[in-house]
């Protein structure tokens, strides 16, 4: 492993998320983070607390917790909890909820709601009042219920832009994000795909099940931000079609759009993969492990301090043992 990069992975909340946990906290993995997105996962608070009182030095995170899903002081609260079962192992990303907030049929949250949130989480965690929809809170919590403040859990944010990459700065303890973002003393990339075997290729069953649904998401985002796009992108035409003739109702379409997202395959998803062949092996950090360590090189020199491997499908022990072997952990 390239000396400083941590390396680490990161499930959706599941019945099976323990058991990834063990797993991973056997072959070395420094961090497990969850997703938070209720419209598809379980509760990312009671994944984390399972997690915690099932291992003993795996770190723990939210990437990300989205803040409009539950009053700040929930939150507050939850880490809380979180802190008392895996004291000092904890660490919280937040975001604006795309995915999260688009599966409900709403927007993500504005930076200014997120800026505010992280404000007030902050003040409540080291044992502050802060001011809330219009009140003034507090956590008053005596000593048997919560860990005695300050409560000093990292605060990150999920980012991409230089919008939040400028809050980052001012508010946060790091970020964490799909692409490279250098300048911070914590950078997390979440990286998907798998390591190929030989003889594999896009055609091979378990490859598609593990590249797939993470490569899927480019055409729910797609349909998010520039339906039209879907046009050009291959088989966007005959996937835009069945979502429509599934669900005629504009309204409900985006519950069939956000379905699977980023954990499994739709028979929707199926037919992308076979219009896109080949191309599918280009999708994330797909490819051998010494294609997969140079990659890891690559991220280093760009900033990035910590990878999330984020595999998917149904052979996760294997996917996180072979990326694992690639990147020397």
């Amino acid at each position: 492993m390239i000396a400083h990069m941590r390396i680490s992975c990161g499930f959706p909340p599941s019945r099976d998320i323990v058991d990834h946990a063990r797993r991973a906290e056997a072959l070395g993995y420094d961090r497990l983070w969850t997703y938070d997105s209720p419209a598809l996962y379980g509760d990312v608070w009671i994944a984390l607390a399972r997690v915690a009182e099932a291992t003993q030095r795996i770190g723990l995170g939210t990437a990300v917790a989205v803040p409009n899903l539950r009053h700040v002081l929930v939150t507050a609260s939850a880490i809380a909890s979180i802190e008392e079962l895996a004291p000092g192992r904890l660490a919280c990303a937040f975001g604006t909820g795309f995915t999260a907030r688009r599966a409900l049929g709403k927007r993500p949250v504005s930076w200014k709601f997120l800026r505010d949130y992280l404000v007030q989480l902050r003040k409540l965690l080291r044992g502050e009042t802060a001011e809330a929809e219009g009140a003034r809170i507090a956590m008053l919590h005596l000593e048997g219920f919560a860990p005695k403040r300050p409560i000093e859990t990292p605060l990150l944010l999920g980012v991409m832009g230089p919008k939040g990459v400028g809050i980052a700065h001012e508010i946060a303890d790091g970020v964490v994000s799909p692409v490279p973002v250098g300048g911070f003393d914590w950078s997390a990339l979440l990286v998907n795909g798998t390591v190929l075997e030989p003889g594999e290729d896009h055609t091979c069953e378990r490859v598609r099940e593990a590249v797939g649904p993470w490569f899927t998401v480019s055409y729910h985002g797609a349909w998010e931000i520039a339906p039209a796009a879907l046009g050009g992108m291959a088989g966007g035409k005959e996937w835009l079609a069945r979502i429509e003739a599934e669900r005629p109702d504009p309204r409900e379409r985006h519950l069939a759009v956000h379905e699977g997202h980023c954990c499994g395959l739709t028979d929707r998803d199926r037919g992308i993969l076979d219009a896109v062949g080949p191309a599918l092996l280009q999708w994330g950090w797909t490819g051998t492990a010494e294609q997969v360590r140079v990659k890891l090189d690559a991220m280093a020199k760009a900033g990035v301090t910590e990878v999330i491997y984020t595999p998917v499908g149904p052979a996760i022990p294997r996917e996180l043992e072979s990326f694992a072997r690639a990147v020397s952990l």
